[in-house]
């Protein structure tokens, strides 16, 4: 079963055929969904006593199962938060499966975590978050908004500053995953107003905090601020978050995970102003960075916090544990990991951070030929400003199933993926634009068909 004779060659033509056919597609097509009953009656059992055989494996996946998974990366995947990897990136992650590598620890994968701290120290400097500064890479933004928290509280009881169940500041507009990662550290999340647009602001943080009594006051070790909302893009008042965390003593975590990208472009980096004060950032590659699945970078201010507050400790750990500065291990929960930052290095390495600002300042074009689209088109109304690559807006007159049945009749059509979502109590339109191929032509067959 692990030798690579003959037929294991055979097999690996196929792969590689497939995968090249694969990534050289053009267009993407979108696929979708299917119904479980569906799917069950594609094939018999897949899994057997005695086998299938790769060929036939491999058969069924492309001819079946694969056009019953949506493509992330088609240009008209407007939901969500896409996905669009660089070719360079792709092919890559392809060698990293074959070289089969533990990112654990230093011992383990010297190359492979120098290579991927390359890539960490480029998104740290990103963020100005200063020499020293360091982490690692994770699934996502939930593990990554998960490790900076408990870094943070890690940091709160070893000073004796955090006094009974801890709290984190955050905004009502912060992503799940911030209130997920507190259930699971079983402290408790504050809300804080926001403003018009719902960025967290110095003044609202401040009215906030001064209103609780003294022992909540002592419970807070951390403000959460978001750097781009999943669902509006807007990102918070950092310098004035900044402010707020300096003159208390704070742990300061920003979640960039889908708008930390815009950092890239000189049109909108003034609104990431103050992020050079956050202990602890997170941004996906994944998402705005052209990284395939999944890639999400983690970095502290000083890593030496989330060494102290994530070491595993065992008997069989103790001399690698002698150095903690070098072990990715060390930096979130994780022990076991891919290394799956190395294909968002080899595309950085690739193709060079100027191209990277080229594409991400495409899908800002993108963005703003949507919004005068919107703005022209007497049917349709932004709900609010954009100051990222989302659009929210509203088609007038339509209820919530109107906005439903638009999403379900462009994905039956094959022609984009959207979804609706809620802002404000109202349900909109929403599009993210991610993708440096999507072009004014998809945007104008979307918004055709709401007319």
């Amino acid at each position: 079963m692990h030798s690579f004779d003959e037929q294991m060659q055979e097999l690996a033509d196929e792969i590689i055929r497939y995968s090249l056919y694969r990534v050289g597609l053009d267009p993407v097509p979108l696929d979708g969904p299917k119904p479980l009953a569906d799917l069950a009656a594609l094939f018999p059992a897949n899994i057997t006593e005695e086998g299938i055989g790769g060929t036939e494996a491999l058969r069924r996946f492309a001819e079946g199962y694969s056009l019953a998974t949506l493509s992330s990366d088609n240009p008209r995947f407007l939901a969500f938060v896409p996905n669009a990897p660089t070719k360079a990136a792709t092919l890559f992650d392809l060698v990293v499966s074959a070289s089969n590598i533990c990112g654990s620890t230093w011992i383990e994968g010297a190359g492979a975590v120098y290579l991927e701290n390359e890539a960490i120290s480029f998104l740290a400097n990103l963020a100005g978050m200063g020499e020293g500064s360091g982490g690692t890479f994770v699934s996502g933004g939930s593990a990554g908004n998960l490790a900076g928290l408990v870094a943070a509280r890690e940091r709160a009881r070893y000073r004796g500053d955090l006094v009974g169940r801890g709290a984190v500041l955050a905004s009502a507009d912060a992503h799940s995953s911030v209130t997920m990662a507190a259930r699971i550290m079983d402290v408790d999340v504050i809300l804080v107003d926001g403003d018009e647009k719902g960025r967290l602001t110095e003044e609202a943080l401040e009215r906030r905090y001064t209103s609780l009594n003294e022992v909540d006051r002592k419970r807070v070790f951390a403000v959460t601020a978001t750097a781009g909302v999943t669902n509006t893009g807007i990102v918070d008042l950092l310098a004035g978050v900044k402010a707020f965390k300096e003159r208390h003593n704070l742990w300061m975590h920003v979640d960039g995970a889908y708008g930390g990208a815009g950092l890239l472009s000189n049109r909108i980096r003034h609104l990431y102003d103050g992020i050079e004060g956050a202990d602890s950032f997170v941004v996906d590659p994944h998402k705005w960075l052209f990284a395939p699945f999944d890639c999400a970078a983690v970095i502290y201010r000083r890593p030496t916090d989330a060494a102290y507050a994530m070491t595993q400790e065992a008997s069989y750990l103790e001399d690698i544990n002698e150095e903690r500065d070098f072990n990715p291990a060390s930096f979130a929960y994780h022990l076991t990991r891919r290394s799956r930052g190395l294909p968002f290095w080899f595309s950085l390495a690739t193709y060079g951070i100027a191209r990277y600002r080229e594409a991400i300042d495409k899908t800002l074009d993108v963005t703003k030929y949507a919004v005068d689209q919107i703005s022209a088109r007497p049917y349709l109304e932004m709900a609010i400003e954009p100051e990222t690559s989302i659009v929210v807006f509203r088609r007038t007159g339509w209820s919530s199933e109107d906005y439903v049945n638009w999403s379900n009749s462009l994905l039956t059509k094959q022609i984009a993926f959207v979804q609706p979502t809620t802002f404000r109590g109202e349900r909109l339109a929403r599009l993210c634009f991610i993708n440096p191929n999507t072009t004014n032509q998809d945007v104008d067959l979307v918004l055709d068909a709401m007319e």
